[in-house]
C-alpha cells in the first residue's frame, strides 16, 4: 500500500493570525526580495499557504509565463461535501488570486460517474488545457485520465488521492495516514472520557475502491489493533466499506442486530457516522454512550460533537490542498520546477514499480468541542452562525464558540 512520508509540514496558520500574514511569511520563507518584488520561488512554499489566499499572488510573474488552460476535476457530491462546499470554490480563488483569467481554467464535477469524469478531462484537453487537476473517483479512471494526458503532452496533477498505476508528475493530499491515526486515537481517548467498558468496537471502512480509505485504514487500525490484540478491546467487525452513507448505514445495522452489545464504532467521516447515529438515536440510545468518528468538519458531524453523540472530527483546511494543488499547476503551465520547499514529502506507488511521486502532504487535525473555535470557526471553514442554531446554540455558549 501506499506509503507517505510528511516532509515537515507545519501548520502556521495559527501563528499567521498572531503575528500578521507579511510577517509569518517573511518569518518562514526568509522573503528573499529581487529589485524590490518578492521573488514567488523564494517565498512559495508548503508552509505559506493560508486562509486569506495572500501566497497565490506572489505566483503571478510565473503565470505569466505560461500558456494553455487548467482544468480541475472533481470527482462527486457524495463521498463528501466538501467538494461542493469547499474544493470548487476554494480552487477557483486560488487561480484567479495568481492571475489567472476566468476564461482559462475550470473547475467540474464528476458527479460520481467514471465515464463524465473521463469525459470532461477529454473535454479540457480538446479545448487547450495543458494541466489537469485531478481527484479520481477511482484507479481505473484515474489511469485511464492519465495515460490519455500522456499521449495529448498534457501534465496531471493528482489531487486528494493517488491514482494506483498512474502517471502523474505531483500529488497534492493531506497525510492520509495521519488522518488515519488521529481518527483512531481520538476513538480511544473518547471510549477512555465516556467511561465505555468492555468496548465492542465495529471499525468501519471507506469504499475500497478508494486509495485514501486504504490509507485512513492503515492508520486507524494500527491504533487500534495493540488493543484488540490485548483483548482490551473487542472487534465487533470490519463491514466491506463504502462513502455511500446509506449503504454505512445498512452495514451498521447488519453487524448491530446480531450484536447489539456494540458499543463503539470507528466511522471514517462524518458522512458516514451521521445516519447511524440517527438511526440509534430511534433506539433510545443517549449522548456520550457509543462513541463514534469522524472526518471532514462537516455541519452535521459538528452538531453531533457538540451534543455528545461523536467524539471529534478530522478537520482538514481545504484551502492548504487547494492552493498547493494551483501553485503546482501553476509552475508546470509554466514549464517550470517548483521550489523544493513546496514538496515536502514523497508517495510510493507500489502498483507502478514503487515509483516515489513527489507530494505535497498537508497537515490535518483532530477537532473536539473545545477546538471547534479556534480550528474550524476561526478559518472560516463553517461559520459559528451556522453551527449554533436552534438546539445547538446552548452547546456553543458552552464552549465559547461564537
Amino acid at each position: 500500500m501506499p506509503r507517505e512520508i510528511e516532509g515537515g509540514n507545519l501548520r502556521i496558520t495559527r501563528k499567521i493570525r498572531a503575528v500578521g500574514l507579511a510577517s509569518a511569511v517573511a518569518l518562514i520563507a526568509g522573503f528573499a526580495v529581487e529589485g524590490g518584488t518578492a521573488s514567488a520561488q523564494s517565498t512559495v512554499s508548503a508552509t505559506t499557504f493560508n486562509v486569506h489566499f495572500t501566497t497565490m499572488k506572489l505566483l503571478k510573474p510565473i503565470t505569466a509565463k505560461g500558456h494553455g488552460g487548467i482544468g480541475a476535476i472533481l470527482p462527486d457530491t457524495v463521498s463528501s461535501t466538501r467538494y461542493v462546499e469547499f474544493d470548487a470554490p476554494y480552487l477557483t480563488t486560488a487561480l484567479k488570486d495568481a492571475g489567472m483569467k476566468a476564461s482559462q481554467f475550470s473547475v467540474l464535477n464528476a458527479h460520481g460517474s467514471d465515464a463524465t469524469e473521463f469525459a470532461d478531462a477529454q473535454a479540457d484537453i480538446t479545448k487547450g488545457d495543458t494541466v489537469l487537476i485531478m481527484d479520481p473517483l477511482d484507479a481505473g479512471v484515474g489511469v485511464r485520465i492519465e495515460k490519455y494526458a500522456k499521449s495529448h503532452g498534457v501534465k496531471v496533477i493528482d489531487y486528494d488521492r493517488l491514482t494506483l498505476g498512474g502517471d502523474r508528475t505531483y500529488y497534492d493530499s493531506f497525510n492520509n495516514v495521519f488522518v488515519g491515526t488521529l481518527i483512531g486515537q481520538g476513538l480511544v481517548s473518547c471510549i477512555n472520557a465516556w467511561h465505555v467498558s468492555s468496548p465492542d468496537v465495529l471499525e468501519m471502512h471507506g469504499a475500497v475502491t478508494d486509495n485514501n480509505a486504504t490509507l485512513f485504514y492503515d492508520g486507524y487500525n494500527a491504533v487500534l489493533q495493540s488493543y484488540f490484540n490485548k483483548g482490551t478491546y473487542k472487534l465487533a467487525g470490519r463491514p466491506a466499506g463504502t462513502w455511500t452513507p446509506t449503504v454505512a448505514l445498512t452495514e451498521f445495522q447488519g453487524f448491530f442486530t446480531k450484536n447489539p452489545s456494540i458499543n463503539a464504532v470507528l466511522s471514517p467521516n462524518d458522512e458516514n457516522a451521521a445516519p447511524i447515529i440517527s438511526y440509534l438515536k430511534t433506539k433510545g440510545v443517549k449522548a456520550k454512550t457509543i462513541p463514534f468518528t469522524g472526518q471532514d468538519a462537516t455541519l452535521t458531524g459538528l452538531g453531533n460533537i457538540l451534543t455528545g453523540y461523536q467524539c471529534g472530527t478530522v478537520y482538514k483546511p481545504i484551502f492548504l490542498e487547494t492552493e498547493a494543488a494551483a501553485a503546482l499547476s501553476l509552475y508546470l503551465r509554466a514549464h517550470k520546477a517548483p521550489p523544493k520547499s513546496l514538496i515536502n514529502g514523497h508517495t510510493t506507488n507500489p502498483n507502478a514499480n514503487n515509483v516515489s511521486v513527489p507530494s505535497v502532504l498537508d497537515t490535518p487535525e483532530w477537532v473536539t468541542p473545545q477546538t471547534i473555535m479556534r480550528t474550524v470557526v476561526s478559518d472560516g471553514f463553517v461559520p459559528a452562525s451556522q453551527i449554533c442554531t436552534g438546539k445547538y446554540a446552548a452547546d456553543c455558549r458552552r464552549y465559547g464558540i461564537r
